[in-house]
């Protein structure tokens, strides 16, 4: 019974094999694009987000644990990395341009936005939405500013997550609702 089926499923086998290889040799850009909308807290074309969808025709080995930074002082991109295998892409955000410093003179300097968050203070971690609320305990890794993002250490043994500074002591995971 198997030898009669076999010669009709071969050709069906064959031509699936493929597609199915396919979807596993690279990077999902969908899933990347949701982790970047996660990560500024904005939809695609919405002010704060990213311009554009990731261009699905991006040929990236998969990666187990990308990670999401800001690139640069304005948060005009975002840097999506992988450390292995290795690649990095920049996903260019909808930013009003930063403000011309040039004007000003040289010697003037932008006004310091103070840390409400140190590096190595206890921090409560919050995230939560209409009918639900979760905290955990962290330590941060990174100074920040009111609005400003950080990495929380939450486990020893796990790599640090993304968080938004709040207030001293109490930091928000992007995304979540107020």
């Amino acid at each position: 019974m198997i030898r009669m089926l076999l010669p009709a499923l071969l050709p069906v086998l064959l031509h699936a094999a493929p597609a199915a290889a396919q979807t596993a040799k690279f990077q999902d850009t969908e899933m990347l694009d949701s982790a970047v909308a996660q990560f500024t807290g904005k939809p695609i074309g919405e002010e704060g987000g990213a311009r554009a969808a990731i261009d699905e025709r991006l040929k990236l080995a998969p990666c187990p644990m990308p990670q999401f930074d800001w690139r640069g002082s304005f948060h005009d991109a975002v840097v999506v990395r992988c450390m292995a295998p290795a690649w990095r892409i920049y996903v260019p955000l909808n930013v009003t341009a930063p403000p011309d410093r040039s004007a000003a003179g040289p010697d003037a300097k932008a006004p310091e936005a103070v840390d409400v968050v140190k590096r190595n203070d206890p921090v409560t971690v919050q995230a939560g939405g209409a009918g639900f609320s979760i905290t955990r305990n962290g330590i941060a890794m990174d100074d920040a500013p009111a609005g400003g993002r950080l990495r929380v250490r939450v486990e020893r043994t796990e790599p640090p997550i993304q968080a938004v500074a709040v207030e001293p002591g109490l930091v928000r995971l992007p995304g979540w609702a107020d």
